[in-house]
């Protein structure tokens, strides 16, 4: 291997890492505040982490004799790309924070990872026909899904039907980052759309959580993770690792988040899971993981993977 590839892997690992330990920090955040509060002072405080980085990506323009300006119908695809991405990321967000309130971390971000099968699911309406082992990931999916989420009598909870509806938005916003992140800043991209999440998710704190600063002051820790480790740490190594190293590692390693939140709930908030769910579990990862390598191009260079944001 490469060291610049290592790097990259490495790097995409540590974002992995921080990624599933903020459904951690998600959950004990509502032991203070509500849901929607959560997610409004986490998105407003990853955009201002962002803003730093914008400010020195623009500085270096200038020192390398580029305007640093953007163009007309860059600016105008960047307004478009930030407002329907931070309207889709909204529902997405909030799906899986309210989920958060009845389900452990592990499991949420087990369910919150199907995104990773959904995608060609959805690229079947596109035209794209996939291959006949994906199919059997989704099968194996699908049976973890059941193990993890199906109680006695056909029943799933309320929060995992939430979290499976997550995993569908965060399909949709996926393949919009695909569509706008080519043509525009990818930072710029990421801090307008925690905006739109931020300001967004601020109306229904205000009508029905009416936050208390002295509460929103309590949750200051696991805000600041989500906000500035999630958003803005996590978001820059994704970018930097996928510079150094091929697109389908990339992904495979980014769907580590997972394994992370799951390990995390257990050591941090003494979570368990039952014997069926921990198979279930394990069924779904497996399909993950093989999901990617069925996606994986053969004899030819890959493409670029979009950044998720």
């Amino acid at each position: 291997m490469k060291q610049g590839h290592l790097t990259g892997n490495l790097l995409l690992l540590l974002a992995a890492l921080v990624w599933g330990c903020s459904f951690v920090a998600q959950s004990m955040g509502m032991d203070h505040v509500g849901p929607f509060t959560f997610q409004a002072t986490r998105s407003l405080l990853g955009a201002a982490s962002l803003m730093p980085i914008i400010l020195l990506q623009n500085g270096h323009a200038r020192r390398c004799r580029e305007s640093g300006k953007l163009a007309p119908h860059t600016k105008k695809a960047l307004l478009i790309g930030g407002i329907l991405c931070g309207l889709v990321l909204t529902v997405a967000a909030n799906l899986q924070q309210v989920a958060l309130q009845e389900t452990g971390a592990g499991k949420a971000g087990f369910l919150t990872t199907l995104y990773i099968l959904f995608v060609p699911m959805a690229g079947m309406l596109l035209g794209k026909r996939p291959p006949l082992l994906l199919w059997v990931c989704i099968v194996i999916a699908g049976i973890g899904l059941y193990l993890l989420s199906v109680q006695e009598g056909f029943v799933i909870a309320s929060a995992d039907l939430m979290l499976i509806a997550c995993a569908v938005v965060f399909t949709v916003h996926i393949m919009l980052v695909d569509h706008f992140s080519p043509k525009v800043p990818g930072v710029q991209l990421s801090c307008l759309q925690f905006l739109v999440v931020g300001f967004i998710s601020a109306v229904p704190a205000i009508i029905m959580e009416r936050p208390q600063m002295s509460d929103i002051l309590g949750a200051w820790a696991p805000i600041a993770y989500a906000g500035v480790m999630s958003s803005g740490v996590g978001y820059t190594l994704q970018i930097l690792g996928q510079r150094r190293t091929l697109p389908t590692v990339a992904a495979l390693i980014m769907s580590l988040e997972a394994v992370f939140a799951l390990l995390a709930g257990m050591l941090l908030l003494g979570e368990r899971l039952t014997g069926r769910e921990a198979l279930g579990c394990a069924l779904m990862f497996a399909a993950i993981l093989l999901s990617q390598w069925a996606q994986a191009p053969r004899g030819a260079k890959e493409p670029p993977v979009p950044l998720d944001a």
